[in-house]
């Protein structure tokens, strides 16, 4: 019974409960642990979203909201042969892009976006994807997350991208208490250097995906661990 409550309290937690808080300098050193764990277990940093130009990188993503990347990927070629450019996709009925894309969850208001999106393209930025942050969201189906890949993945400019897995994991590792994706990309732009805000941002995903799952953290084989204050409740629960 007493474990089972503990489990409860757990699972209840949004925040693994701490001892002394940490100071922005030790907060700051174990960040750099993190990042250099994060770097060694995940050595490459490469889009999981296949795409050979910004305007695909900006349509996958916009695909991949609440989807795996993987369905994306069975689903973007025949789309790219079709719709190749922002002026083909403007063109396209919204059925033609809804057929090709109606294995993905919400295809329909997806493809609604897509072409509102493309556009938005033609009309405002002469059919190029844009650079910048305002820009981007000003974009039919794009927050602050997607934008963020397509800076870090497309542009080379770093970005945060705050999803829920990066959202999970960095609350488990203690890098910040906030729930908001924007609180949290500010704490962790504050923890890492500018340079490494698109890798960082980019494994911790991959960690969440692999590794620190939402139900069932596989602590036991986490790279993570020495430097993870959440790992010893889960201990403490074996």
């Amino acid at each position: 019974m007493r474990r089972v409550d503990a489990e409860r309290r757990l699972g209840a937690q949004r925040q693994p409960k701490r001892g002394k808080r940490e100071s922005i300098d030790e907060k700051r050193a174990r960040a750099r642990k993190v990042g250099a764990l994060l770097e060694s277990a995940y050595p490459e940093v490469q889009c999981p979203l296949i795409h050979s130009n910004t305007f695909e990188l900006l349509v996958a993503v916009i695909l991949s909201a609440q989807c795996t990347d993987a369905a994306v990927n069975k689903v973007t070629p025949e789309l790219f042969r079709r719709f190749p450019t922002p002026a083909d996709l403007a063109a396209a009925p919204v059925v033609e892009i809804e057929s090709v894309i109606r294995r993905l969850g919400l295809f329909r208001a997806k493809a609604k976006s897509l072409k509102q999106c493309a556009e938005q393209l033609i009309r405002k930025y002469n059919a190029r994807v844009p650079s910048s942050m305002a820009e981007l969201t000003d974009l039919a189906g794009v927050g602050r997350k997607t934008a963020n890949v397509i800076l870090g993945h497309g542009f080379n400019l770093p970005g945060i991208a705050v999803d829920t897995h990066c959202r999970r994991v960095s609350s488990r590792l203690g890098l910040t208490r906030e729930d908001d994706p924007l609180k949290i990309e500010t704490d962790l732009s504050r923890l890492f250097s500018r340079s490494e805000w698109t890798g960082v941002s980019h494994r911790l995903i991959i960690h969440g995906r692999r590794v620190c799952h939402a139900r069932k953290p596989a602590c036991v084989r986490c790279p993570l661990a020495t430097v993870c204050p959440s790992r010893f409740i889960a201990d403490s629960l074996r």
